[in-house]
């Protein structure tokens, strides 16, 4: 079924700058990192913890056309990192992947984003503490929140097999997202040392 054109007005730039010129571009494909995008192409918005290591592992996957960090899912509007580090926003460290489903189905990057992190450990992730830490999935429509909330029940079967704990990640409707400042896009290609956080629990999917 046809989905309907992504909604650029949830999109908000870091900077007014950006804003004017249409924003940065990945450091990897060199596509703008802020819509339009591409028509038949989707998005959806994980969080994982730490954003740097969480926007690698996405954009590492084949038939993923951008991703962007950001922060979603609180009250503050047009947030900064520090504003978010200190917990008082209600955001979470966010990660857009926008993708062609032909190539990369909403199934499959669901499956990565279940393997990829602890999603039981509420409001912090490994030795990142916090509400900007906890673990998220932002649909852009009904159908992938049904999809998103039938993985959820596949995946914690999975967990309560190998003993498992309970799964607290919030899945939502797709909030506003507010793009992070440029310095922490694609930040483990400019700081291929940098700290990355990402450890999932070692129950497949």
């Amino acid at each position: 079924m046809q989905k309907k054109p992504i909604d650029s007005s949830l999109f908000v730039a870091a900077t007014a700058d950006e804003a004017v010129t249409g924003g940065a571009e990945h450091l990897l494909s060199g596509r703008s990192l802020y819509p339009p995008f591409p028509e038949n192409h989707q998005y959806a918005l994980f969080a994982m913890g730490c954003f740097w290591g969480a926007e690698r592992r996405f954009w590492q996957q084949e038939g993923v056309y951008v991703t962007a960090v950001g922060y979603a899912g609180g009250h503050t509007a047009n947030p900064t990192y520090p504003q978010v580090c200190s917990g008082t926003t209600g955001h979470t460290e966010a990660v857009l992947v926008v993708f062609d489903p032909v190539e990369i189905s909403f199934a499959q990057l669901l499956q990565v984003f279940w393997q990829s992190h602890d999603p039981t450990q509420g409001m912090r992730q490994g030795n990142d503490m916090g509400s900007q830490y906890r673990s998220a999935i932002y649909c852009m429509d009904q159908d992938q929140l049904a999809e998103a909330q039938a993985s959820c029940t596949h995946y914690q079967a999975r967990l309560t097999a190998a003993g498992g704990a309970a799964i607290t990640t919030d899945i939502e409707i797709a909030p506003t997202f507010y793009y992070a400042e440029t310095v922490h896009q694609q930040y483990l290609e400019r700081n291929p040392n940098g700290y990355c956080g990402l450890r999932g629990t070692g129950v497949m999917y």
